[in-house]
């Protein structure tokens, strides 16, 4: 642990009964221990102090785990640490475990971030916490593409120089977004098989359903829209960057483990919502989309940017001609015209009949033409 310069961090708050058994524990493996105080009013501050050997912090009034975690983080960082060891002191966590963590991390990239899996079908663990981790498993997987089987727990190993520096929770819901932003950030996130021990004459919990639950689900809120606003196209342009546009077909088009009818579907959709008139939702709607149907989330993105720049106004034009044949109206345009926002205000009707059967045509056109190529290379994958 030292070579690593790996510490231990316990955030505790009225869990007197077993925080003597983890701390103990723990120094079996360790003297590099901060021990976060949050406000505890039992006999926690006597345990503390009776150890000479370990760092603490107290916090004079609860501010929640998320903050303990915080002041535990900047702590371990101004002594120089570079990983940090969490681990929770209700005892449901067994220390003979940090060996794992500390295994793991010796064969990884030093941006990892390890998260302890517990075995929520075992007997004794509550059925609310095997179904909040399955929901906090969704949408980590909806807003990182990463697919864990525990996100929930707090036994974990962060590298303390790769987790952003700010962030904006302080209870419970920090530990969602402190792995889906470490993440985004580019943080190998898995999990490693760890113990764990339920005894309901010994565990506290301070977990509020109400309250902490209506948290979590207003973060994943932001962090989905973050995700299809930002994080999505970010990635799109980051990875199509890198590659060239012969490459891109081939890994993403031809290579690609989808079968030709979905990537046929797919480039559709990108082209349906790329040339309907969804302005400033094309993205959000597309990924959202894909997704929904479990179809290629690249490809339909890339074809959703069918209305770059250079194409708006061949769009708009035809849009509107099209849109003539339908609302009644003798207004026809040349491609001389200047096409602006206020022309299309002026002929809304019209713009949005024609925009809608435009990018019908067009996206049956692209997906029977694109199904009709791929089956042609032979590599159809079922």
């Amino acid at each position: 642990m030292n070579l690593k310069k790996v510490c231990v961090i316990i955030p505790t708050y009225n869990n007197h009964k077993t925080l003597k058994r983890v701390i103990d524990g723990v120094l079996q493996y360790t003297t590099n221990v901060i021990v976060v105080n949050d406000g505890s009013t039992d006999s926690t501050s006597e345990i503390i102090n009776s150890y000479a050997t370990i760092d603490s912090i107290s916090i004079p009034k609860n501010q929640g785990k998320g903050n303990a975690l915080r002041l535990g983080f900047k702590k371990a960082i101004e002594n120089g640490f570079h990983y940090a060891i969490t681990i929770d002191s209700d005892g449901q966590h067994f220390p003979d475990d940090i060996p794992v963590f500390l295994e793991e991390l010796e064969k990884s990239d030093s941006n990892i971030l390890l998260i302890g899996s517990r075995n929520m079908n075992q007997e004794g663990v509550p059925k609310k916490s095997s179904f909040g981790n399955k929901f906090s498993n969704f949408w980590f997987w909806f807003e990182t593409g990463i697919q864990l089987e525990d996100t929930q727990s707090g036994y974990r190993l962060y590298p303390l120089l790769h987790i952003p520096k700010k962030y904006f929770t302080k209870k419970f819901e920090f530990e969602i977004e402190v792995i889906v932003r470490s993440a985004w950030k580019g943080a190998v996130v898995k999990n490693i098989p760890v113990k764990i021990l339920y005894d309901p004459t010994e565990r506290v919990t301070h977990f509020r359903p109400f309250k902490d639950f209506t948290r979590i689900s207003i973060l994943n809120t932001v962090l989905v829209l973050i995700t299809l606003l930002y994080i999505k196209p970010r990635d799109f342009f980051r990875s199509f960057q890198k590659k060239k546009i012969k490459q891109f077909i081939q890994d993403e088009i031809l290579e690609s483990n989808d079968s030709n009818l979905v990537k046929s579907l797919s480039i559709a959709l990108g082209v349906f919502i790329g040339i309907a008139p969804f302005w400033g939702f094309q993205t959000v709607l597309v990924i959202f989309f894909a997704v929904l149907f479990r179809w290629n989330k690249i490809l339909a993105f890339t074809f959703s940017n069918i209305s770059i720049p250079p194409m708006i106004p061949f769009i708009i034009f035809a849009s509107l001609q099209i849109g003539s044949y339908f609302v009644g109206g003798d207004v026809f345009f040349n491609e001389n015209q200047e096409f602006s926002f206020e022309m299309i205000k002026n002929h809304t009707t019209q713009y949005l009949v024609g925009s809608f059967i435009l990018a019908t045509i067009t996206a049956f056109v692209f997906g029977f033409s694109s199904y009709f190529l791929l089956s042609l290379t032979g590599k159809s994958k079922k």
